[in-house]
Formats: structure tokens, C-alpha cells, sequence
């Protein structure tokens, strides 16, 4: 069966992936997180904190790796700097939802940036836009519609402009911490879930951005000073497996912060059991050394960090890329099995 794609859409795809048509790009549109960053390594390095620093690293990371990346991951609200930075060949990914989520409201429901759509986007530049969503497919659902019907609204609006959605799924469980071992354990099953439900047709998910689907802290092999593991390599990788025979469309790996050598570690661990992804938004992995190194040392010295270590983490990941993904398009038997569409002049 044909793919039907529309000629915005596919042109716009074509520009985030590099010449084998693996996405292999750079994420650096976090926010609070990064503020609460910048912040603890300025009272580290006893200076005075700014917003510009966020600005300035942002600027200065876009800068000097997105020449590397077939297209880098933005916000206009603290990256603004950054997009004017980017390598003019680089694609653009902006971030759509506001960051963080109202911790007194049950479900850690997303909201979009109100004074954002996706054609105003579209004209500052952007070649898809992403918006994250933590989910949980075992929560009620007075809490899972909302988060359903908000991923199908922020679809639907992108058919309209033409333009590729990715869509980022962060599983959770409030009864548990992220890093304990009790979330360890179930959260293969909610990150696999989660893929199967997303990748559903009714969604219009151009790319679904995903979790590992494990905790690589608990796994055997990988850590045997634990006292009690999560699982063995083999079943991480069945995981993997698993969730890659879900998918029906496109979906690439996120960092989720891990050291640059363990997520390494988790694509070749996917290329070994041929999981067809089709690459990665890589962001703290990439970066996260160079905050403290900025702060207190300033930008001539991210500089050299960025041209040294920032650098062989994106060439690092482009090599086993280049190894173990496939292109976006083999999900649907290939480019000759896509069929692009003019619909500008539809009314």
C-alpha cells in the first residue's frame, strides 16, 4: 500500500535527515531544566547567575554543532539565540508545548505555548515542529483522554500547514521515582504501550521521538555491583525488539540524559537486533559537560570543549548511525512507496 505524504511534509522531512535519510539530530530546547542547570553550576563557581547564560550556551552549542547534525531541536523562548545561530543547511525542529507541567494538577497534563500555531512557527523558520508529552498508559482515563485528544489536535493542525510532527513520549508512574528500581521494572512495558498507542494512524505522528525502553542502571551485565537488577542484556534488547514490531511509522531514540557511552551503548544494543529506528535527538548526552565548563569559564572555553568533546559525541553518534538506523522512509517500503501530494491549492 502507498504512503500518501504531502509535498510540504516531505520536502520538510528530507531537510531534517542527513544523506542517507537517517535523522541525526541535536536537541537543545530545554528549559527549566537547563535554568536549574546554569544555576547550580553558577553557585558552584560562586558567580552570579543570569538569563543570559542559558541564552548564550544555547547560542553557542547551536552554533558550533548543528553543522554536524542534519537538524537541531529549538525553542524560540530561551533558544532564540540559537535558531539565528544554526547552520543555514541544518534543519529546524521547534519545540511547540510549554515546558514542565502543573504539578498540582493530577496527570501531568501538556499545554502548547498560546502565543505559538503551527504556521506562525512555520514562518520563523521552523521545518517541524515537536511537542512532549509524559503518559502513562495504565493512568485513568479521565487523564489519558485529554493527553489523546491533545496529540490528535496537534496533528491535525500540522496536515494542515504541512509540516512533520514529532512527538515525545515520557513515561512515568507517580508512584515511583524515575531512577528506582521499582520503575525500572515496569517500564518497558509502559514505554511499549506507549509506542502502540501513538503510532496509531488517527494521531498523524510524522515521527514518534521514544525512550529506551529500560533503565540502563539496572541492567545486569551493565552494572554488576547491583545488588538486585531490573534485567539481563538480553531481555533490554527483547525489549527493544518488542517495541520496535509496534511501530508503523518513524521513530528515533532520545538520550534522556544518559553518559554519551551508555546511550552509545543503547543504539548498538538496537543495531545488533536489527530494531528499525530511524536515528536520534540526542541532547544532555551531547552537551551536558560543557555547562559547567561555560559558567565558569566562559564562552572561549565552551568553544574549545564544543570543537574537542561536544564534537566527537555528534560524529561518535553519526558513526554508529550510519551502522545500525534505517532511513525514515524504509517504514513505508521505501521512497518508491511514497506518494507526495500537492495539496496547497486544495480549499
Amino acid at each position: 500500500m502507498k504512503k500518501f505524504i504531502s509535498k510540504g511534509k516531505y520536502e520538510r522531512m528530507l531537510k531534517l535527515t542527513n544523506d542517507h535519510g537517517v535523522i541525526d539530530a541535536l536537541a537543545i530546547d530545554q528549559r527549566g531544566s537547563l535554568v536549574k542547570a546554569t544555576k547550580q553550576a553558577a553557585e558552584d563557581a560562586g558567580k552570579l547567575w543570569s538569563m543570559n547564560m542559558v541564552y548564550d550556551f544555547k547560542e553557542t552549542v547551536s552554533e558550533y554543532l548543528s553543522p554536524l547534525s542534519s537538524a537541531v531541536l529549538l525553542d524560540e523562548q530561551m533558544g532564540f539565540k540559537g535558531i539565528a545561530a544554526k547552520a543555514d543547511e541544518t534543519g529546524l525542529i521547534m519545540s511547540y508545548e510549554k515546558t514542565g507541567y502543573d504539578a498540582d494538577t493530577p496527570g501531568r497534563q501538556p499545554a502548547l505555548i498560546p502565543e505559538q500555531s503551527a504556521q506562525i512557527m512555520i514562518e520563523k523558520g521552523a521545518d517541524a515542529l515537536k511537542v512532549l508529552v509524559y503518559y502513562n498508559p495504565n493512568d485513568p482515563d479521565e487523564i489519558n483522554d485529554l493527553k489523546r485528544a491533545f496529540a490528535e489536535r496537534y496533528g491535525t493542525e500540522a496536515i494542515a500547514a504541512q509540516v512533520p510532527t514529532f512527538f515525545e513520549v515520557v513515561t512515568y508512574d507517580d508512584r515511583y521515582a524515575a531512577d528506582s528500581l521499582e520503575f525500572a521494572k515496569i517500564k518497558p512495558e509502559l514505554v511499549i504501550k506507549s509506542m502502540k498507542e501513538f503510532t496509531q494512524d488517527k494521531y498523524h505522528i510524522d515521527v514518534l521521538k521514544m525512550e529506551v525502553p529500560f533503565n540502563p542502571k539496572y541492567i545486569k551485565e551493565w552494572n554488576p555491583e547491583l545488588e538486585e537488577a531490573a534485567y539481563t542484556e538480553a531481555e533490554a534488547q527483547e525489549y527493544m525488539k518488542t517495541m520496535g514490531e509496534e511501530a508503523t511509522r518513524p521513530f528515533i531514540y532520545l538520550s534522556a540524559g544518559v553518559p554519551m557511552d551508555t546511550f552509545q551503548r543503547e543504539l548498538r544494543l538496537a543495531g545488533d537486533a536489527k530494531v528499525p529506528f530511524s536515528g536520534v535527538l540526542s541532547g544532555r548526552a551531547t552537551w551536558i559537560d560543557g555547562i559547567n565548563i561555560f559558567v565558569k569559564d566562559g564562552r572561549e572555553a565552551l568553544i574549545d570543549w564544543l570543537k574537542d568533546r561536544g564534537t566527537k559525541n555528534v560524529t561518535g553518534l553519526t558513526t554508529i548511525l550510519n551502522e545500525t538506523a534505517i532511513p525514515w522512509y524504509d517504514v513505508y517500503g521505501g521512497l518508491d512507496n511514497i506518494e507526495v501530494e500537492d495539496i496547497s491549492e486544495l480549499k
